[in-house]
């Protein structure tokens, strides 16, 4: 009788067995680039995550993107109950295998899906630190590359700490950059902001839309102007506010409000939002046609493309109230990239003020 085949060493069946010398053998299945999925394959590392994050025995903790449970398996020795979201199908399984059979599993709940699309989202103490996708958003400053709406609204409404750095080198496969773990602990009582939410984040999705842009750019476009009007009439609809609605004629508007080209992406370090595509008032290219070139150089007149929607006297209230606002505050010329949460907070009221609002 033939002998039996042994399994080599190198040969692993599973994702936590001794791996092999060969790369491609180690690959249980194939890692999804859209998902941004690198697994943390130091133990330490885990460890000392948990250890950073003080759980108390009776915390329940949400995990986003658990992967393959090499986190989960950590906080389970010290948390009551871990909540993992994941979107991939083959993460959630491997993560369920982790605790099969033994008595942390009656302690994890596993939710196929988005995070972000799970409304509500279930009742929990914490939120793993580990959500490497965002740890360097929250820490940038103003002039910063990385600085959005995202870090403006964590250090608003959070106390930030850098807890431990992580190199590339500890993921599986390495990303192309080093990660930070970071503590974010909200606000509370009296040192929780006293303004709406909503309004805020409202304004800074605005402001944010295309962050290298200046501010009259972003403010002036025809659709935020056409959403600041909406609120403007719904606002006053509510205080019982009359408006004049009459037609003007373009000799009354100035002809500031800027163009907006919905095809234009993003562009680097701008955060891509449902604002974005305004038009760079500061850019270098210069795309004008020719045959317009050609008339501003023979001293005519370039003909002006007529709107296709009747200006009223609310539409040139709006647009009045809002380069008050950025004029008032000297905030007109300036980029949201560059400013703090002092401009941002002044700004919210001068709006307020004037009667704007964003929730």
């Amino acid at each position: 009788m033939g002998k039996a085949k042994s399994s080599k060493q190198g040969g692993a069946k599973g994702p936590y067995d001794r791996p092999s010398k060969s790369p491609a053998a180690n690959n249980v299945f194939k890692f999804s680039k859209d998902f941004g999925q690198h697994i943390l394959k130091n133990p330490g590392i885990a460890e000392a995550i948990v250890q950073k994050a003080y759980l108390k025995p009776q915390d329940v903790v949400l995990e986003v993107g658990p992967g393959t449970g090499n986190l989960t398996v950590k906080i389970l020795e010290q948390a009551r109950k871990v909540i993992a979201v994941e979107m991939d199908p083959r993460m959630a399984a491997e993560t369920t295998k982790r605790v099969q059979g033994k008595p942390e599993a009656k302690r994890l709940e596993v939710i196929l899906g988005d995070v972000i699309k799970q409304d509500p989202l279930p009742q929990f103490d914490i939120s793993s630190p580990l959500v490497f996708k965002l740890l360097s958003l929250p820490t940038a400053r103003p002039g910063d590359a990385l600085y959005c709406r995202l870090s403006v609204n964590a250090q608003f409404w959070a106390r930030i700490t850098h807890v431990l750095k992580v190199g590339r080198a500890n993921f599986r496969p390495p990303p192309q950059v080093d990660s930070s773990v970071v503590r974010i602990e909200p606000k509370t009582g009296s040192e929780r902001p006293n303004i709406s939410f909503e309004e805020w984040d409202g304004m800074l999705r605005i402001c944010f839309g295309r962050k290298n842009r200046t501010l009259r750019a972003s403010w002036l476009g025809k659709e935020v102007l056409s959403m600041l009007e909406r609120n403007y009439r719904l606002y006053c609809a509510q205080h019982d506010i009359v408006l004049d609605d009459s037609i003007i004629d373009d000799q009354e508007d100035d002809g500031d409000d800027m163009e907006v080209d919905d095809n234009v992406a993003p562009g680097a370090g701008d955060e891509a939002e449902e604002w974005g595509g305004f038009m760079d008032v500061d850019g270098a290219a210069n795309d004008t046609p020719s045959f317009f070139s050609e008339l501003k150089k023979a001293g005519s007149e370039v003909p002006k493309t007529k709107s296709k929607r009747s200006k009223t006297r609310v539409a040139l209230l709006i647009k009045t109230k809002v380069l008050k606002v950025l004029e008032d505050l000297d905030l007109a010329d300036k980029r949201s990239g560059k400013c703090d949460e002092n401009d941002f907070l002044r700004l919210l009221a001068a709006f307020n003020a004037e009667s704007l609002h964003f929730s």
